[in-house]
């Protein structure tokens, strides 16, 4: 069997953690609680955002994934641990560009529901990247004795932030797994966008991050001496379980998760280098004709009401991760 075969079967199974939000009757009933509620007070979310910045900086700085590992979870847990492993092994000391991270004017999305999990959306500026870019980050807490993590981070142009749909009091509106009025209902986005990566449909509307890298692979499938195949997985379930929200205009803003591999595979006599310290860092095996990769990819996409007039799902952004490496 093929190191690409192996990696496809050796992905765990996740244990249950975060779910999406309400299910299909609108609440959920966990430990007897039934009463709908905000799924934290502001005060709360500003203290969780302090305390998940505080640790990344940490871990940041000392390279450290064991200083930050209590306030990440699901795609930015597999993203961060990776890069802060590799950047461990190329620099044992710590990071010697650390910058600390600063996270700005934020504005927090919290959705009323019944019951555990619960969770809510930062909205920030940062001190680092693009000026008129925001970051957003989904926190999520499993039950009352767990303290809030970050499961996804992703970055967005201001003016790709949409407005969502509130309550008289300010509450934003989560969206069930299972939404049938959605183009794509969120829990089955996941699966559907590895399936269009493979073999393209109607889902998704065309960009960078669609038919774009559709159309980037096929270009670089096959080059002299060098071949390479593709792999994409769904992760839905527990920590990679996707958060929505509803906007104002009936559709949702989504964030999930994704899994992909990429495996190259050299021509008899054809050398494979390996010249990135992130691979190299990351790296089982030793690279004689083939190295495998592994990426974690978080995304954030704008999935339209079934009823829109064009309901396809639009990309608002995805930030994707080296998670492992394999060479034979």
């Amino acid at each position: 069997m093929s190191r690409l075969g192996r990696l496809r079967r050796s992905v765990p199974a996740v244990a249950a953690g975060i779910a999406l939000s309400v299910a299909a009757s609108g609440c959920v009933v966990v430990h007897g609680e039934r009463e709908v509620l905000p799924g934290a007070k502001k005060s709360e979310a500003a203290r969780a955002l302090r305390d998940f910045l505080s640790a990344y900086n940490k871990a940041d700085r000392a390279y450290d994934p064991a200083l930050d590992a209590n306030r990440v979870a699901g795609p930015l847990a597999d993203i961060d641990g990776a890069k802060l492993r590799a950047g461990h092994t190329n620099n044992p000391s710590g990071n010697p560009a650390h910058r600390p991270l600063k996270l700005t004017d934020a504005k927090f999305a919290i959705p009323k529901k019944a019951g555990w999990p619960r969770w809510f959306l930062a909205d920030t500026k940062a001190n680092k990247g693009a000026a008129d870019s925001r970051w957003l980050l989904v926190f999520t807490r499993g039950d009352a004795d767990d303290v809030w993590q970050v499961s996804y981070l992703t970055v967005v142009s201001a003016d790709d932030v949409p407005a969502f749909a509130k309550d008289k009091d300010g509450w934003a509106e989560p969206v069930a797994a299972d939404d049938t009025r959605l183009a794509v209902s969120p829990a089955k986005l996941s699966r559907s966008y590895a399936t269009y990566l493979k073999s393209g449909g109607d889902d998704f509307a065309p960009g960078a991050h669609t038919s774009g890298w559709r159309t980037l692979r096929r270009k670089n499938a096959s080059k002299p001496g060098l071949a390479r195949q593709y792999v994409d997985e769904a992760l839905s379930a527990g920590d990679y379980a996707p958060a929505g929200l509803r906007t104002a205009d009936g559709g949702a803003l989504v964030f999930f998760g994704t899994r992909h591999f990429e495996k190259q595979t050299a021509a008899q006599g054809v050398d494979l280098n390996v010249t990135d310290p992130n691979i190299k860092a990351l790296m089982k095996g030793e690279v004689k004709q083939s190295l495998t990769l592994e990426f974690v990819s978080n995304q954030a996409v704008l999935d339209p009401a079934r009823t829109a007039a064009d309901p396809k799902v639009e990309f608002v952004s995805r930030v994707q991760g080296l998670t492992a490496a394999h060479g034979e």
